[in-house]
C-alpha cells in the first residue's frame, strides 16, 4: 500500500506540473514555443488505485487541455500581423493567443556554407565566390530595402518577360537546369521561375543550347515544350562569340543581314567576360551592355543595321550614348574562410565561380541582379529596375557557358 501511495503522489505532482506548464502557456500567448516538455506513456507507472482517473495526453495536445477537464480542448485564437524581414519584404506572422503584444526581438541567422564548391561546372575553384555569413549591412545613402516590394506576374507571360521591371520592385526566380535524358548532359535545358509565396513559383522562360552551331547559341521560350526557333512561343536568344567571351542578347527578332526590315530584331544586352590571357586565378569580371532608359522609364530601341551599331561595338568605340554599363561587384577575400566572399542577403548558399552581383559604379550599394547557386542544379537569379526578366536570363545562361578563354 505503501508503495501505491508513493506512485500516487508522484503522479499528483506530475499532473500539477502540467498544469502550471499550461497557465504559463496561456499567460505567455504571444510568443510561439517549443514543445519541450516530455512525458512518456511508457515510464508512467501503473496505480493500482482506479479511484482516480489517468489522462495520458502527449505531445502538442497536452498545451490545449482544459485544466479543470483534460478531455476538455481549449481552442485557440490565431491573430495574423503583418510585418517587414530585413529584406523589406512583407511577410505575415502567426502569433498565437488575443493579441500580438508579445513580440520578442530577434535575429535570424542564415545558414550557408562557405566552403568550395568543386564540382564540374567550376572549372577553377580557387575563384569560387562564397556568400558572406551575417546580417546585411545597410550603408548610409543605400536604397532602403523596406520600401521595396516583392514583384510578381501581370498580364501575359510573353509581355512580362519583356516589359522592364518596376521601379522599386524586386523579383526573386530561380533557374533550375535539367541535364537528365541521353545528351542534355551536354545540352541542358534551363526552367526559369518567378518565386511566390508559400513556396509556390510561376514558370516564365526556358532556355537550351542548340546543337548545330558554330558558336554558344541559347534559344529562348515562354513555353517548356516548345523551344524551336519557329513556335510562337520563342522569345529570343543568347549567342555568343567564338571563344566565349562576349554574349549578346536578342528579342525575337530577326536579324538585320536577313532584311526583314519590317521586324528587325532588338539586342537587349551584351555581356562580356575578360579573358585570363596569364592564367592568373581569381574571380570572373563581367562587364554588361544595356539599352538605355527614357526619362518615362521606357527602353530605347537598339536595332543596329550594320556591326557598328551593335552594343559589343559601341562598348568596344566607347559610344556610350543610349547605353548603360554595368559590372559585376568585386568579391572581397576572407582570410577566415580563406575564399572570395559578397553578401547575397541569403539568397545564395554554396560558393561557385557563377555567382556574381551586377551594379553600376556610380550606386554600388544599388544590386541590378544577383545570380548564385543554393544547390547542384538549382540557382536563385533576382533583378530589379531596368531589367527584365528576358534580359536577366540572358545574362544567368552566359554564366553557364564554359568560357575557356576566362578561366
Amino acid at each position: 500500500m505503501a508503495s501505491i501511495n508513493t506512485r500516487d503522489q508522484k503522479l499528483e505532482q506530475q499532473r500539477q506540473l502540467m498544469e502550471q506548464k499550461m497557465r504559463q502557456k496561456r499567460q505567455n500567448s504571444g510568443m510561439v514555443q517549443a514543445n519541450d516538455l516530455r512525458v512518456s506513456s511508457a515510464k508512467r507507472p501503473i496505480s493500482g488505485s482506479r479511484s482516480r482517473e489517468l489522462h495520458g495526453y502527449d505531445g502538442p495536445m497536452q498545451f490545449l487541455m482544459s485544466p479543470v477537464n483534460p478531455d476538455q480542448v481549449i481552442p485557440l485564437q490565431t491573430n495574423r500581423i503583418s510585418t517587414f524581414d530585413e529584406l523589406g519584404n512583407q511577410i505575415e506572422v502567426l502569433t498565437i493567443g488575443d493579441d500580438g503584444s508579445g513580440e520578442e526581438e530577434g535575429e535570424s541567422v542564415p545558414v550557408c556554407s562557405m566552403g568550395r564548391d568543386i564540382s564540374t561546372d567550376d572549372v577553377c575553384a580557387d575563384a569560387a565566390v562564397a556568400p558572406l555569413q551575417g546580417r546585411a549591412i545597410q550603408r548610409e545613402g543605400s536604397p532602403s530595402p523596406n520600401a521595396e516590394i516583392e514583384g510578381s506576374v501581370e498580364g501575359s507571360i510573353e509581355t512580362f518577360v519583356v516589359t522592364p521591371a518596376k521601379h522599386g520592385t524586386l523579383y526573386k526566380c530561380r533557374i533550375a537546369r535539367d541535364r537528365k535524358g541521353m545528351d542534355r548532359g551536354l545540352y541542358p535545358t534551363y526552367f526559369l521561375h518567378l518565386e511566390k509565396d508559400y513556396g509556390k513559383k510561376v514558370f516564365l522562360l526556358a532556355g537550351r543550347k542548340r546543337k548545330k552551331s558554330a558558336t554558344s547559341n541559347y534559344l529562348i521560350s515562354t513555353d517548356p515544350t516548345e523551344l524551336t526557333r519557329q513556335a510562337d512561343s520563342f522569345a529570343g536568344k543568347l549567342r555568343s562569340n567564338l571563344l566565349g567571351t562576349a554574349f549578346t542578347v536578342y528579342d525575337n527578332g530577326k536579324a538585320w543581314r536577313k532584311h526583314d526590315h519590317a521586324h528587325t530584331r532588338q539586342e537587349l544586352a551584351a555581356v562580356v567576360y575578360d579573358t585570363n590571357v596569364l592564367g592568373f586565378k581569381g574571380p570572373r569580371k563581367m562587364t554588361v551592355v544595356l539599352p538605355g532608359m527614357t526619362p518615362d522609364r521606357q527602353r530605347v530601341t537598339i536595332t543596329p543595321q550594320d556591326d557598328s551599331e551593335t552594343l559589343l561595338e559601341r562598348l568596344k568605340t566607347q559610344t556610350l550614348d543610349d547605353i548603360v554599363v554595368l559590372h559585376n561587384k568585386t568579391p572581397v577575400w576572407n582570410d577566415e574562410t580563406q575564399s572570395y566572399v559578397l553578401n547575397f542577403h541569403g539568397r545564395v548558399t554554396q560558393a561557385s565561380v557563377k555567382n556574381f552581383q551586377i551594379v553600376h559604379d556610380s550606386e554600388p550599394d544599388y544590386v541590378v541582379m544577383q545570380f548564385g547557386r543554393i544547390s547542384e542544379d538549382i540557382f536563385t537569379m533576382d533583378f530589379r529596375y531596368p531589367l527584365c526578366a528576358l534580359q536577366a536570363f540572358g545574362i544567368a545562361l552566359s554564366s553557364f557557358d564554359s568560357k575557356l578563354a576566362c578561366e
